[in-house]
């Protein structure tokens, strides 16, 4: 088999690996797969997984059978699941040393790199001084943690550090980081591909780089030289037509999709986009549209390079000579997209362009699209429907409802934002939103429009090179003018990190429960996510995020009504909205490549307080017991003792759950209360309400962690109805109390535990401690009706073993209450996708069968060694003593 080819450019000789010889080999023709197919064909071959290339080639589009090995070229982390992932990593060391072998067997054997982008929190907004005291108050409270990572960055080969204030993770992976195509020491030419610890690294497709989200766990095995197995998926190929009309965004374009996709129901599977609207689509927008793969539930939304892809990252300051190596290599191995050949997908989904109009997403989840002229019906309807996913379950009197401020006399009604932010690397990647947000901006200073006070508002860039086009323009000085001032360059309100709104409005709003809104340009608006007082949550493109501020309100229909009244004169969005044609020219006229260069020039060095931060040297980390945010996990205490079928017996439930229990809900990212357990645990160890800082920073600490496991505010257990929140009654004496106690309750009682819960279980971001925090509470199985692919496989990677209803059944059809004890009957040694009998037994006894979600051999391993640390630790000592 002579795969390997030459390939000459830049003056120099390269090898790679030639995809339409491999594939050749076997009677069949590289034009017939998708590109990202083909992206995987090459790996395979380049680490000589013959067998599983070779069923690669041989798979049926249309129904596709098996599993695929994945080993990334690289993987990035964000600090928020970074820092537990590099935690483990230490643990692991420490546990291989405990074993008598060499800690330095456990590094990364690919390169890695962590953006710290998740820790600053929005402290302080509509201040110039906001962005300096909000990365004071960062570096104030996660010190611990940039000590720690300090520490990673000099005992760990292959493992780089962006410190904060640089941008957020998917951006500066999209601006800097990929090469595209990589070359190595032997001058072999390949793709890039990564895996992320973040569900929006999909984001990176959009440069034509296939990669996706996986948990920490997962990218750990990654970064120690594992492979990921996932099921071979099926393609969608999503042909785009036309051209945008006037007035719609990439924003609204992503939105459009993630609601047209969820309905094509394309969770677990690839999208790939294609056609002659995909080739008049800007790089920006593509990587919008890539960004939001998890929202409309696809592993990834693959865009093929192209000439716009070489545009982009000439644009993006890169060498001329890897532009020509990333054109050459591309073409050569037909990786090079020119809309000549369609390949064979699983089917074809079609989108014309010039359908796409300005729309919104909420009020609780991103799928949920609104045309922006029936935003404010929607949401009146929205109080009265049933309480759920798009309903608040209120009296249709609630519209009227109102709430007024003693100190400035300012009245909040139901429907009113109190917070509008600029933020997420969907929208802030993209100069053609952010300029028109600037322009905006600028029209309505100009008419002497202004944002009512009690609206929080914010302006967090994705890179340094926002601000720069931005300022160089003059559209900074209008957007701080209506209270969008920089507050840092991270996720902020994305993620949770959306900080106090005003205290008076705070206690107004607990006392009240008033249904108020927030505007966000970010793609993630779940319930509890945004900020825990805000209900009502609304996805909306940049421009208008502060169209809706400067209206005040969620009610108001913007495309009849007017945004204010100015001197008897009313002022209409029309009156505000830029041209495309004026956009277009001031991103012509202020982005340059020198900007990017300038931008990302020194990136690892370029932070003084980080560079001034003091750690320990050496191999081991020197752990701290008193430390709240940085612990040794206790993975790694029963490492030779396996697994047993047994586990699955006499098991209580925990908790029972309806559809759609995101990651957010089982782990969440944000504020931590001071009467829940975690809360209690941190008043116990000395820690001020005010220093308890949020749930993601404390990610390296499992006693923290452990205790907020099921602790959103807003989650739901149907075992305690009447109960919104952590809660759950035990089936042992009916008591109710919260999740960790009972969960510690059942470990004392030497009791197994297992989660019922409906749709989706676990979808969301790729949250590695929604497995873990399970695991730790004692958790031995899920039974849901349908999994999130990222979280299903935290699960296993974790030891939790994961199980389906079979079609047509649920925990309601088979009456099932979760008051019942249940055996699960897995066997010794079990098979992918086996089906398993149950006995649950109550009032009544209950027989039935569910299918084991082991997807491939891969995941009964895992089970086998407890979770893929163990494994790993286990693999790396037998190879120290071979």
């Amino acid at each position: 088999m002579n795969w390997k080819k030459e390939l000459f450019v830049n003056n120099e000789h390269y090898t790679y690996f030639d995809l339409a010889s491999i594939v050749a080999d076997y009677q069949k023709k590289i034009s017939d797969f998708p590109y990202s197919i083909r992206v995987l064909l090459e790996s395979l071959a380049r680490h000589q997984e013959i067998t599983d290339l070779e069923n690669l080639i041989a798979f049926d589009a249309k129904h596709p059978t098996g599993v695929v090995p994945f080993r990334p070229s690289r993987v990035v982390l964000q600090d928020f699941t970074g820092v537990p992932a590099v935690v483990d990593l230490a643990a692991m060391r420490d546990a291989v040393v405990q074993l008598g072998g060499d800690p330095k067997v456990i590094n990364p054997e690919i390169p890695v790199t962590l953006v710290v982008d998740h820790s600053v929190q929005v402290d302080r907004a509509g201040t110039k001084e906001s962005l300096s005291y909000n990365t004071e108050k960062e570096f104030e409270r996660n010190h611990e943690r940039y000590q720690f990572l300090k520490w990673a960055q000099q005992a760990f080969d292959n493992f780089n550090v962006v410190p904060p204030e640089t941008g957020i993770i998917h951006q500066v992976n999209l601006e800097y980081l990929s090469d595209v195509v990589i070359k190595n020491e032997k001058n072999l030419v390949f793709p890039d591909s990564l895996e992320g610890t973040d569900s929006h690294t999909t984001m990176i497709n959009g440069l034509g780089v296939l990669g996706w989200g996986v948990g920490g766990i997962e990218a750990e095995a990654a970064i120690l030289g594992e492979a990921s197995y996932f099921p071979t998926p099926e393609v969608i190929g999503v042909e785009i037509t036309g051209t945008l009309s006037p007035g719609a965004t990439a924003t609204d374009l992503a939105l459009y999709l993630t609601e047209l996709l969820r309905n094509e129901k394309v969770v677990g599977k690839f999208v790939e986009y294609f056609g002659s609207g995909y080739k008049s689509l800007s790089l920006s927008d593509r990587a919008t549209i890539a960004n939001m793969a998890p929202e409309y539930g696809a592993t990834c939304g693959f865009c093929p390079i192209d000439e716009e892809t070489l545009r982009y990252l000439r644009l993006t300051g890169r060498s001329e000579e890897q532009v020509n190596l990333v054109e050459a290599y591309a073409k050569q191995n037909q990786l090079f997209y020119d809309g000549t050949e369609t390949p064979t997908y699983t089917r074809i989904i079609t989108l014309d362009l010039a359908t796409v109009h300005s729309s919104l997403a909420g009020p609780k989840r991103p799928q949920d699209r609104i045309p922006l002229a029936e935003v404010a019906e929607n949401f009146q309807d929205s109080l009265t429907k049933p309480t759920g996913p798009q309903g608040f379950g209120l009296d249709i009197d609630e519209i009227h409802r109102k709430v007024v401020l003693q100190k400035t006399e300012a009245s909040i009604e139901t429907g009113d934002l109190v917070l509008a932010a600029i933020t997420s690397c969907t929208n802030t990647s993209n100069p053609s939103v952010m300029v028109a947000a600037g322009l905006l901006a600028k029209n309505a200073v100009k008419l002497g429009l202004h944002v009512p006070t009690t609206i929080k508002t914010s302006l967090a860039p994705g890179s340094k090179i926002v601000t720069q086009y931005l300022e160089k323009g003059h559209l900074l000085e209008p957007l701080a003018e209506l209270g969008f001032d920089i507050v840092g360059y991270g996720c902020t309100t994305c993620i949770g990190n959306s900080g106090p709104l005003d205290t008076e409005i705070e206690t107004s709003l607990k006392e009240s429960e008033l249904v108020v809104s927030a505007v966000l340009s970010g793609n993630r608006n779940f319930e509890g996510r945004i900020h825990p007082l805000i209900k009502a949550n609304y996805l909306a493109s940049p421009p208008l995020v502060i169209a809706y501020a400067l209206a005040g309100t969620i009610k108001k229909d913007l495309t009849r009504e007017p945004l204010a009244v100015i001197a008897d004169k009313e002022i209409y969005l029309q009156d505000l909205w830029p041209t495309q044609e004026k956009v277009n020219a001031y991103i012509n006229d202020f982005l340059n490549p020198d900007d990017f260069r300038d931008a990302y020039k020194n990136i690892y060095h370029s932070n003084e307080r980080w560079n001034q931060i003091e750690t320990s040297k050496g191999d081991c980390y020197e752990w701290e017991d008193a430390s709240t945010y940085i612990a040794n996990p206790p993975f790694f205490t029963t490492i030779h003792q396996p697994t047993s079928e047994s586990c699955l017996n006499n098991l209580s439930v925990l908790a029972k759950f309806g559809d759609t229990v995101t990651t957010d809900h089982i782990s969440p990212a944000g504020n931590i209360g001071l009467q829940s357990p975690a809360g209690k645990y941190l008043k116990a160890h000395g820690i001020a309400y005010k220093d308890f800082n949020s749930f993601g920073s404390r990610r390296g600490n499992h006693e923290v962690m452990m205790r907020g496991t099921f602790g959103n505010i807003r989650i739901q257990n149907q075992l305690t109805p009447e109960t919104t929140g952590g809660y759950t009654k035990l089936a042992t004496t009916g008591e109710e109390l919260s999740i960790y106690d009972a969960a510690m309750y059942y470990q004392k009682e030497k009791i197994g535990t297992l989660i019922l819960a409906g749709k989706d279980y676990g979808m969301g971001s790729s949250r590695d401690w929604a497995a873990k925090g399970t695991n730790l509470l004692g958790v031995k199985a899920v039974l849901a009706e349908s999994y999130e692919r990222i979280h299903r496989s935290n699960l296993v990677m974790m030891g939790v073993v994961p199980f389906e209803y079979l079609s047509g059944e649920t925990a309601e059809t088979l009456g099932l209450t979760g008051m019942e004890s249940y055996r699960f009957d897995l066997p010794e040694n079990p098979t992918i996708n086996q089906i398993i009998d149950v006995t649950a037994k109550g009032e009544q006894t209950i027989h039935f069968k569910v299918k084991l979600r082991f997807d491939s051999k891969a995941d009964i391993i895992y089970w086998k060694n407890q979770g893929i640390l163990p494994l790993v630790i286990n693999k790396k000592m037998q190879k120290e003593q071979a």
